[in-house]
Order: C-alpha cells, then sequence, then structure tokens
C-alpha cells in the first residue's frame, strides 16, 4: 500500500535543532508527506519559523520560513504522523503524550528505545519488528505509537553487520567509533576543545552501542522481540569532522567466515524486501569500498543521498574473525532519514489505519 494523489501532513517535533532542521530539509518536496507543523520550546512558539531558527545549512524552504512555530502538546499539533527531534530531557513525557493522542511518533530519542514493546528500527536491517506496535498499543492503552530510531553510531554498526549476522551469527563485537561533531548537535562541541583534538568519551554512547545492537539484530516472532546473543565492547570518540561517523570493527562469528565470503554476503545483501523502492531507501543499502583507505567521511558521507553506509577494509582479525570499518552520515541516516525511512515503511505497510483517532 502506498499514497496515490494525497500525501500524509506531518509535523516535526523539536523543529529548531539541528535534527529538526535535516527533518525540513529531507522532508521539502517529499512525495509522501506534507510538513504543515513545526513545534518547539516555550521561547521559539509563537515566532516565525524563520525568526526562531537559526538555520544552519542549505536553503530554508520558503513554505517552512512563514509557518507559526507551535508548542510540543498534541492541542496544538493536528498532525498524525509527528517527526520527534526532542531531546531526551523532555521527549519522554511529550512523545507518550502523543502517542495516547493517537499520534505516529517517529522518536531519536533514548527513552524508549529498549522497552520490550517499542519497536527500534532499521527498515532494511529488522523492518518485521514493527510488528510489536500492536503489543505496544494494547498494553498502554495508546490509538497512536511510538517508533524510534538506534543511536546514530550503533546505525552505522548494525547496517554492516546485519547481513554477516544473518549468514554467519555474530558473537562478540569489539568497535571504536570516529564520531562527527554534528552528532552534537548545535553549538555543540566547543571549537577549542575539537580542532586539532580527538575527545575519548561521548556521554552515555558506549552503554547505548552496546545494548541497541542486540535489539536491532535480534529476532521478532511475531510476540516479541528476543534479542541477539551478542557481546559489544564500544569506546566512543569525538573527532573534528563535519558529518559521517566511522566505526572500526573486529569480529566474532559462530561460523568463521572468510574475509571473501564476508564480502560477498555484504555485497549481494539488499535488506527487507518491503523497503525496496521506498522514496528513502538507498539502492544499494550498503556500498563496498575496496581501496585500503576508504570509507572517508568526506567522500562517503553523501552516498545515496546520505542514506548509504559504506563498508571497507574487510580482512581477517588475529583477535577475533574479521576487520571491517563502516561509515554514514549521522544527521542523515543515524537521524532525520532514518525516521522518515521509517514513517514510509509504516505507510507501505498499512499499519496508519485509523491514525489520529484518539
Amino acid at each position: 500500500m502506498t499514497p496515490s494523489v494525497t500525501r500524509w501532513p506531518v509535523a516535526v517535533l523539536g523543529a529548531t535543532g539541528a535534527v529538526g532542521q535535516a527533518f525540513i530539509r529531507l522532508l521539502d518536496g517529499h512525495p509522501w508527506f506534507d510538513l504543515i507543523e513545526v513545534a518547539a520550546s516555550e521561547r521559539s512558539a509563537g515566532k516565525s519559523y524563520r525568526d526562531a531558527a537559526k538555520w544552519l545549512e542549505g536553503k530554508l524552504p520558503d513554505a517552512v520560513a512563514t509557518l507559526t512555530v507551535k508548542n510540543c502538546t498534541p492541542a496544538e499539533i493536528t498532525a498524525p504522523i509527528v517527526f520527534s527531534a526532542l531531546d531526551s530531557g523532555v521527549a519522554g513525557e511529550v512523545e507518550a503524550a502523543f502517542a495516547k493522542a493517537g499520534r505516529m511518533v517517529l522518536s531519536n530519542a533514548k527513552n524508549y528505545r529498549m522497552d520490550a514493546d517499542v519497536p527500534l528500527v532499521i527498515p532494511e536491517v529488522n523492518g518485521d519488528h514493527l510488528g510489536i506496535l500492536t503489543a505496544q498499543r494494547r498494553n498502554r492503552g495508546w490509538s497512536g505509537a511510538i517508533v524510534t530510531n538506534a543511536n546514530c553510531a550503533t546505525t552505522v554498526m548494525a547496517a554492516a553487520l546485519a547481513p554477516l549476522h544473518e549468514a554467519f551469527t555474530v558473537t562478540k563485537v569489539f568497535a571504536t567509533t570516529m564520531q562527527a561533531v554534528s552528532g552534537a548537535g548545535y553549538p555543540g562541541v566547543a571549537s577549542l576543545d575539537i580542532l586539532g583534538n580527538v575527545i575519548p568519551y561521548i556521554g552515555d554512547e558506549e552503554p547505548k552501542i552496546e545494548t541497541e545492537l542486540v535489539k536491532l539484530l535480534g529476532r521478532y516472532d511475531g510476540t516479541s522481540i528476543h534479542h541477539a546473543d551478542i557481546v559489544t565492547s564500544a569506546h566512543a570518540n569525538r573527532v573534528p569532522v563535519e558529518h559521517g561517523h566511522t566505526v572500526c570493527m573486529s569480529v566474532a562469528f559462530a561460523t568463521k567466515p572468510t574475509p571473501e565470503q564476508a564480502l560477498v554476503v555484504l555485497r549481494n545483501w539488499t535488506g527487507h524486501e518491503a523497503v525496496r523502492g521506498l522514496p528513502s531507501a538507498p539502492a544499494p543499502a550498503l556500498i563496498i569500498r575496496d581501496e585500503n583507505d576508504r570509507p572517508q567521511p568526506r567522500r562517503d558521507a553523501a552516498r545515496g543521498r546520505g542514506m548509504a553506509t559504506t563498508i571497507g577494509r574487510v580482512r581477517g582479525d588475529h583477535l577475533f574473525d574479521l576487520r571491517l570499518v563502516a561509515m554514514s552520515h549521522n544527521v542523515v541516516r543515524g537521524a532525520a532519514g532514518g525516521s522518515i525511512l521509517n514513517a514510509e515503511l509504516l505507510v507501505k505497510s498499512g499499519q496508519l489505519a485509523g491514525l489520529g483517532q484518539s
């Protein structure tokens, strides 16, 4: 099921921040969604979006510039689909209020990611996990629902590991991330802290990677999500790169593949069939580079309109079985674009019937 003539009206919460702005850029001219409302904090509410937001990148769409910023409440927002770029400090209560009011909430915040009845989704990897929404509505008495994105670094890892896990069963992962400054939002990390420097700590990042990966690569049996039996050790680092999170991984498997076998699997992987042809879906989802010095954020982050994951340096490992490097655009694939693709899959799978009825 796909839209024919009409487009779904949508809203963006936290619209003035960096991820909120990415939603606005990606929704501009979208064939299925019509951005009709923007919402932000009380200090921005009542202003035109042009006056409320410090626009960071590209051209601000004229139709959005003149919208009046609303408060983040279901009483003011009418759109049945809500993209949330809210900070986790406020997202929990606000997103639940929208779900209770019958809205479909596509969240970038961490608050609900690990709840048993909330799908944590990368559509190509585990789009079938959206089936848990039936249990979520039943358990919570909501007519709407919440669907979450993964942490942006975990998204890179899960996309690269999913085909290998399907073929060989991942058991252990040792990962070191090199994460772009845009992942810290705006104004983010002070320039005198990051220029010419590497910061070997990002608050709460390593626990997110270690817990979210097993849910993403887990199995949905029609009733519940069973986490994958994978042990992960993560080291998270902030580096002076604008966009693009890079992850270096050493991986152990139940069935040990050769690098050549792993590359065949990675090159042939297409992900869940239902995702193919969606407006935001990259084709291919994975781009394999054979050069010794790729992927590189400057050269590869924008591939697939920022939605593809680039993988390189697939080789044997002295500690585990394989080593590889994966990278994708943290603001697009790892945040706004990932949420929009989740919403497209919900539309195609017919899971928005009756939406907006509280």
